[in-house]
This record gives C-alpha cells, sequence and structure tokens, in this order.
C-alpha cells in the first residue's frame, strides 16, 4: 500500500539527551547514558545536563569518559538505532588533539607497564585495581 503524505512523521527538531546519546553510540546503551547525566558526566552548552534535558541540532555537548573528558557538536536528531556508521554522522568531535607530551607520557606508560608472561593469561581484579589506583583513576 503506497504510503500517504499525511502519514510522513514531521523531521526531529529535539530529543531526550539520553536517548540520543545512545542512538549516536556514544554509550551503549541508554540507561548508562542516563547513569553519565545523572553522575554529572555530560555537560550540555556549557552545564550539566539531566537525561531528560532536549538536545537540538547545533547544540555543544562535553562528555567525560574513563580516558578523559571529550567534546562534541551535535549535528543531526534520530529517534531509532541506525547503523553504527550513520548513526557517526550525527556528531562532528570537537576535542582538541592531545599535547605532544602527554602522548609520549602514554606510550611510554605503556611500554613501562608491567606485562604478564603470555601463557599467564589476563590480569586478576586485584592486579587490575592496582593498576588503576597508580594511574590515578
Amino acid at each position: 500500500m503506497p504510503r500517504r503524505v499525511e502519514d510522513e512523521e514531521p523531521p526531529l527538531t529535539e530529543i531526550r539527551l539520553d536517548v540520543w546519546l545512545d542512538v549516536a553510540c556514544l554509550f551503549p546503551t541508554r540507561s548508562q547514558a542516563s547513569a553519565a547525566c545523572a553522575g554529572g558526566k555530560v555537560d550540555l552548552n556549557g552545564r550539566a545536563a539531566a537525561a531528560h534535558k532536549l538536545v537540538r541540532a547545533g547544540d555543544r555537548l562535553a562528555i567525560t569518559f574513563s580516558r578523559g573528558r571529550r567534546s562534541f557538536l551535535v549535528k543531526g536528531l534520530v529517534e531509532k538505532h541506525v547503523a553504527r556508521a550513520a548513526a557517526r554522522t550525527l556528531y562532528d568531535e570537537t576535542t582538541p588533539p592531545l599535547s605532544p607530551e602527554l602522548l609520549e607520557a602514554r606510550r611510554l606508560e605503556r611500554l613501562l607497564a608491567p606485562r604478564r608472561d603470555e601463557k599467564g593469561g589476563k590480569l586478576s581484579k586485584r592486579e587490575r585495581r592496582a593498576r588503576e589506583k597508580a594511574r590515578g583513576w
């Protein structure tokens, strides 16, 4: 049956922040996006944002992840999940590049980090926590 003009939905002008973060693949699930908002990890246009705040095209987001703070410019809005490649077109990352000194420090940290022998398997929980504590996380 052909679609009629009346059946088409108008384009989105705004959407909930936690929904957009999930659809844009910045967080794996909507509940994790909502928890990040509740924990003060997400800023919308320079202010801490709750999960229910509405996002519009042109808004600026700053999100604190475990590896640092990243900033984004919202380019598009979609309500339902799309392919990851299409989700990446919903935003532009505006995070400035890391300084050469910081990149070198991270490289040295990886080189000098204690490693287990190849047959030792993954780190135990205690070893992972000790490594995180040493890194200051």
